[in-house]
């Protein structure tokens, strides 16, 4: 999921939040220097729609 130069991680975790993100994928991404940002996939998506610079996004969809 990490690309280099990636600043901000956005992770929609479904829209009754179900998706979460495992400690060391955590610790990663804090290595890395990437802000990561764990949110409802609706929350999520709004969050991309503003977002600016080297964002990625992922967004389950499913539940």
């Amino acid at each position: 999921m990490y690309e280099k130069g990636a600043e901000r991680l956005i992770i929609g975790s479904g829209h009754d939040g179900n998706v979460t993100l495992s400690e060391e994928a955590a610790a990663y991404f804090k290595k890395k220097d990437v802000q990561v940002d764990l949110l409802r996939t609706p929350a999520a998506v709004r969050q991309w729609n503003k977002a600016k610079g080297a964002i990625i996004g992922l967004f389950h969809v499913t539940c």
